[in-house]
């Protein structure tokens, strides 16, 4: 390949990086406005993550399979086209106002950004100098970084209307003049998803149409049931996949809810709390940055169990208080919890040497916490308020605290892209 086309190759595979960054950090709108023009509970609206998650659970073995067969290539592209069927299905999902229908359509945008992710680390790494791979690999990550920003901030200026009817609104309506309201607020997610499902069709017509190197790998021999079992023997990796699982079921709580939280416990309407939303996540970002700079000068694991305690007592403390302030605490969280994913996920596959790449894909199954914990949050909304929902997540923590007790022998920890 000539560098022309390496650099075309390589802006193609880094939009991946931004295409399912965006969709994921959509969810907590969408919780927020299907709850709405759907009329859920909040126990109901949590299956927002749930389909999302689920679908990071199920499919990146499939993915693996196919992409031994058909080449990295063709799994982005399967990945490309089931990510914008789900998008493009949004549309007769708002027509008919139907929820199930929403959630078969999310499941199916994230059984193709599940592809994506299981193809688009290894292909970064072969799309240069490999003195240079980590560079890209953060390089590709800070657009998903950009994309967790800017989703938020979309959906709440394009899909979010601002009006929510109160119970004495609704009760005035005739069911006609309800019905007219209801299908208008679905309607909202059309466009934005019908777009996103058409440029993601653009980008797979220009990776169809771009020479792109082939990544050859040999086949591992032996059953895969009985190296999984065996790598589920070492309790740092079995306790780092547990801890992965608390991690990503608190994010996806935490920012889930954040709107329903803010418009309950500090009385801010639809539109400026998804403003706040898009702050948080920009706080995230900054937790990041600032998180892998101090880990030059601070033992990483010190770190990561010293955030723990921090969003520990920041959750503890909104509980006992109202207003502006606990969002603002909210914001503490996502910026004291940005680490998490990539410490977590590089300690637990810590000395696991050529057993390293499947040991991987098991931490990353633990991603399946995002599909679980938020329903948890939802049915405790539900039957109290959500002040008491946003006590789950203090278990997370508490156990990341714990795993990271177990390492803090550890001096050294190789940061990897998640999250």
């Amino acid at each position: 390949m000539s560098k022309d086309q390496k650099f075309i190759a390589l802006a193609l595979v880094t939009s991946l990086f931004f295409i399912w960054g965006f969709a994921l950090n959509l969810n907590p709108i969408l919780i927020a406005h299907l709850k709405k023009a759907c009329q859920l509970t909040d126990f109901q609206s949590s299956f927002v993550d749930s389909a999302s998650y689920f679908a990071y659970f199920l499919l990146p073995i499939p993915a693996a399979m196919f992409m031994y067969k058909y080449g990295y290539k063709g799994g982005i592209l399967l990945g490309l086209v089931l990510f914008a069927t789900g998008a493009i299905l949004f549309f007769p999902a708002a027509a008919v106002r139907s929820y199930p229908f929403f959630l078969f359509s999310l499941f199916i945008i994230f059984s193709g950004a599940a592809f994506l992710e299981t193809a688009a680390n290894p292909y970064i790494t072969v799309l240069g100098d490999p003195a240079t791979a980590t560079w890209r690999i953060n390089f590709a990550q800070s657009f998903n970084g950009l994309a967790a920003v800017l989703g938020p901030l979309a959906g709440g200026v394009f899909i979010l209307s601002g009006k929510t009817l109160t119970k004495a609104e609704e009760a005035a309506m005739t069911s006609g003049q309800l019905n007219v309201y209801l299908n208008k607020e679905a309607s909202s997610v059309q466009i934005p998803y019908l777009i996103i499902g058409l440029v993601v069709l653009v980008v797979a017509f220009l990776i169809f149409k771009t020479s792109m190197p082939e990544i050859v790998e040999e086949e591992e021999k032996g059953s895969l049931l009985k190296k999984i079992g065996a790598l589920l023997r070492i309790s740092n990796l079995r306790k780092g996949i547990i801890a992965q699982f608390f991690y990503v079921g608190a994010q996806a709580g935490l920012l889930g809810f954040f709107i329903r939280y803010s418009e309950r416990i500090a009385g801010l309407d639809e539109k400026p709390a998804s403003f706040y939303l898009t702050a948080a996540t920009f706080c995230f970002m900054l937790g990041r940055f600032s998180g892998s700079y101090l880990m030059k000068f601070i033992n990483p694991v010190k770190l990561l169990a010293f955030y723990c305690v921090i969003n520990v007592l920041l959750l503890v403390t909104i509980f006992f208080l109202h207003g502006k302030f606990t969002v603002f605490a909210l914001m503490g969280v996502t910026f004291f919890m940005s680490i998490m994913f990539p410490t977590v996920f590089s300690l637990s596959i810590r000395g696991l040497g050529s057993r390293t790449k499947l040991g991987s894909s098991l931490v990353i199954m633990g991603i399946v916490g995002g599909a679980t914990i938020p329903p948890i949050m939802g049915l405790i909304s539900d039957l109290s308020n959500i002040r008491f929902a946003y006590l789950v997540p203090i278990v997370s923590f508490v156990y990341i605290f714990y795993f990271a007790r177990r390492n803090l022998n550890v001096k050294n920890v190789e940061m990897v892209a998640g999250h």
